[in-house]
């Protein structure tokens, strides 16, 4: 049976919201799942200031952890068109994995939401991609395979490179 760990940062519970579906999704097909997310870089005082709510009682992942799944669904907020700085330390601290070439050929996909239809969720997983080629990861985006995605009557999240909710 496949392992496949789907690691969130969310900072106001959206991303988490769309994690319980990728999750049930992925249990569905047979697939087990280790559920983490990332640690938080904010302290408590500026998390008040930005009105976000207590973090969710998930464990928290340790890159040293990574190696243990055949593949990883990774999801979080855009952050101007980027991956929050959460998730670029956490991907920045994985120099010793690369070194090992411990998670070249796993598959990794993403998911995202943005505060606005057009607010940067495939430029959020652009700027992912030298983090995937380094490691020699194997991306597997979904194309278009969501009729909603071709819906131009209301506002919808997601692209040809991963679920999205706005």
């Amino acid at each position: 049976m496949a392992k496949i760990f789907v690691i969130t940062y969310s900072t106001y519970g959206h991303i988490n919201k769309l994690a319980e579906s990728v999750v049930k999704g992925l249990e569905n097909n047979g697939v087990e799942v280790g559920r983490y997310q990332i640690a938080e870089t904010l302290s408590a005082e500026i998390l008040e200031k930005m009105h976000a709510p207590a973090k969710a009682d998930i464990p928290i992942i340790t890159v040293d952890q990574l190696p243990e799944a055949d593949g990883y669904l990774f999801g979080f907020p855009t952050r101007y068109g980027s991956a929050p700085a959460q998730v670029k330390a956490f991907f920045d601290a994985t120099g010793g994995l690369w070194a090992k070439q411990a998670l070249v050929g796993k598959p990794v996909g993403f998911f995202y939401s943005t505060a606005s239809q057009h607010g940067g969720q495939e430029a959020t997983v652009f700027s992912t991609m030298p983090f995937v080629a380094h490691h020699g990861l194997i991306y597997v985006p979904l194309g278009y395979t969501n009729s909603h995605l071709f819906d131009n009557s209301e506002v919808v999240g997601g692209s040809a490179w991963g679920a999205g909710t706005v």
